[in-house]
């Protein structure tokens, strides 16, 4: 069940303030609950499913008795003049005594009624409301496709901001390890023990480090911001992820997702529906050589009078009606419903064609995913070994250093290897965790976390 925005950030947000900006802390599942309320392309998609229900009434309406009513009043500045024969049928129109001027008609008429119609029977209604609620199914799919696409993106946003942030700490922490080396051959410079040279290198070193700090912290802005947009979260809040790459890397469920088959997937349900919308325009079509049968019924009064004031004079008004059945035959349109039925025919065919083809190709995307993954596992694991050995070997090389056994660019150099070693290894969680994405896409499960 999807938590309501405002009750989301009183249950699970804990904001603080920072220089007048709310910084707001969350897990990924509650960054993914809040996306599926404010996204924006959620939004419109769930209004989609609206205007579908509104759609299903439309058709449905124009089934059930349409009644109108009318009132006319007019008036005849000049009574139009009918000339008739003096002795019909022998009158002689050549002679003026044969015809008569006669005025038909009053200055005042006025009309008052109520008509119906209501169809008994028509092909096309019975199949546009089937496809009234087809298109309804096909606005939920396309929902869920939607917020699909969001859960992607944001999960992929939520790891970025993951990541700028473990470069700045392990930036940081390197920075801090370079400047204690710096201070401490600045010390042993200046008691004779260390050349200048030394100095300078780690001087380079600091200076380098110092630029990835600042680099990974616009990085983290960047990624923030990106973030924010894909959530729908206002950009005066500042956002803090409050789980680290590792926490949402557990090494059971890449493993588990490995050998998991998957559900259809979203896409095939979406052309399923679509050859089933086309299919029931080709009814239609082939309705429309029907004919069409209704009901009709009209009541009304008119009046009429030579002054204004006698029109609405009950003695001046008369009533009338009409019941009856309208029936109307298509004979012949040019053939425009045999092309249209054709059309319907080779639309259809377009799609199956787009299905079959979309099957095979999650069939690929699903063994690419997995290959990725299975590689990006390899790599993780490598990389976690490669980190362990460069800890040690730099805490070799800086005993060494400070015992006078080593030289100081051992140490740096070892320090380096460390460096990337660290960055290494957090892009190969970072690489896990998207693979992870991909191959929750790829077996149709992106929501299956939220859900459950």
């Amino acid at each position: 069940m999807r938590i309501p925005a405002i009750i989301f950030f009183l249950l699970f947000s804990f904001f603080y303030k920072v220089e007048a900006q709310e910084i707001v802390e969350l897990t990924l599942e509650e960054a993914l609950q809040y996306t599926l309320e404010n996204n924006v392309n959620v939004k419109n998609a769930q209004l989609e499913t609206l205007i579908s229900k509104a759609t299903v009434k439309e058709t449905t309406a124009s089934g059930l008795p349409q009644i109108n009513g009318n009132f006319d009043l007019n008036y005849n500045p000049a009574i139009p003049v009918v000339f008739l024969p003096n002795e019909p049928p022998f009158g002689n129109p050549d002679i003026p005594s044969d015809v008569i001027p006669a005025r038909f008609g009053v200055s005042y008429q006025s009309t008052l009624g109520a008509n119906l119609r209501q169809m008994i029977f028509d092909g096309s209604f019975f199949v546009g409301l089937r496809a009234a609620k087809t298109y309804k199914q096909l606005t939920d799919l396309d929902l869920i496709k939607t917020e699909n696409d969001a859960i992607e993106a944001v999960k992929k946003a939520y790891f970025g901001v993951l990541v700028n942030l473990e470069r700045i700490r392990l930036a940081e922490a390197n920075l801090a390890r370079i400047d204690t080396l710096l201070s401490e051959t600045q010390a042993l410079n200046q008691a004779g023990f260390a050349e200048k040279i030394d100095v300078s290198r780690i001087q380079v070193q600091r200076n380098n480090t110092y630029s990835q700090v600042e680099r990974a912290r616009t990085s983290l802005e960047v990624s923030e911001q990106i973030l924010k947009l894909q959530m729908g979260l206002p950009m005066e809040y500042d956002v803090r992820p409050n789980e680290t790459l590792a926490e949402l890397n557990p090494i059971e469920e890449l493993n588990a997702l490995l050998i998991d088959e998957g559900v259809e997937r979203i896409e095939v349900a979406q052309l399923n529906t679509n050859i089933e919308l086309i299919g029931l325009d080709l009814k239609n079509n082939q309705a429309q050589y029907m004919p069409t049968i209704d009901f009709i019924a009209n009541a009304q009064r008119a009046g009429a009078g030579n002054t204004f004031n006698t029109v609405f004079d009950k003695q001046n008004w008369f009533g009338s009606s009409l019941l009856g059945v309208s029936m109307q035959i298509p004979i012949f349109d040019g053939l425009l419903k045999s092309a249209r039925i054709q059309k319907n025919r080779i639309q259809i065919q377009q799609l199956e064609n787009q299905r079959s083809f979309l099957r095979e190709s999650i069939k690929n995307e699903v063994f690419s995913a997995k290959s990725t993954l299975e590689n990006d596992l390899l790599i993780l694991t490598v990389q976690r070994e490669n980190l362990e050995l460069a800890r040690e070997v730099y805490d070799i090389a800086k005993i060494k250093y400070q015992e006078g056994v080593g030289s100081n660019l051992e140490v740096v150099d070892a320090d380096a290897a460390l460096v990337q070693a660290e960055f290494n290894y957090l892009s190969a969680l970072y690489d896990g965790l998207i693979a992870k994405v991909d191959l929750e896409k790829a077996l149709g499960i992106l929501k299956n976390d939220i859900i459950n």
